[in-house]
């Protein structure tokens, strides 16, 4: 006869004692890169639309006053959330934490994931980093995506989690 007994709290695993693993040192300013890279880019823009359409000089200040103060807070923030950001890998799912004010934990177990791989943009190439992103049964809801990993680590990171899941393993 099928039982369904019920679990008590006390017995479910925690995360407070996992170790885990910090993302990669040069993941920070990368970010802080691009994010100058796109503030460069709003300013021509500011200067351009500017002079075109002649605004006049405190709206023009107001613009860079507003940049300024995004600048800043674009700067100064990947170094506070990064390092509240890493992975545990366990016996049977992996795990991804995320969140300064929100903080969010997301496990994904190896028997759900159907597909895994990795990706990098020229700059992350740049920098030596990669990102690895998890596929699961049952939607995009499911899926995890962990960027800011260096290239040899996601791709152990993919290998592991294939053999784990089953699959045949596709060296990239």
């Amino acid at each position: 006869m099928f039982q369904n007994p019920e679990i008590a709290l006390d017995d479910l695993p925690g995360t407070d004692d996992l170790q885990w693993e910090p993302m990669h040192p040069l993941y920070t300013r990368a970010i802080r890169v691009v994010t100058f890279i796109v503030l460069v880019i709003v300013a021509v823009v500011i200067s351009v639309v500017s002079f075109v359409l002649n605004f006049p000089l405190f709206l023009v200040v107001a613009l860079y006053a507003l940049l300024l103060i995004v600048a800043i807070h674009s700067m100064l923030w990947p170094g506070i959330a990064v390092p509240r950001r890493g992975y545990a890998l366990r016996d049977k799912d992996i795990l991804f934490r995320k969140g300064v004010l929100w903080q969010s934990v997301t496990a994904v177990p190896f028997n759900r994931i159907q597909h895994v791989e990795t990706s990098s943009t020229p700059l992350d190439r740049k920098f030596g980093l990669a990102t690895l992103q998890l596929f699961t049964a049952g939607g995009s809801s499911g899926d995890l995506k962990i960027d800011g990993l260096g290239e040899d680590i996601a791709e152990q990171l993919r290998v592991f989690i294939l053999d784990k899941a089953g699959a045949v393993i596709e060296h990239a």
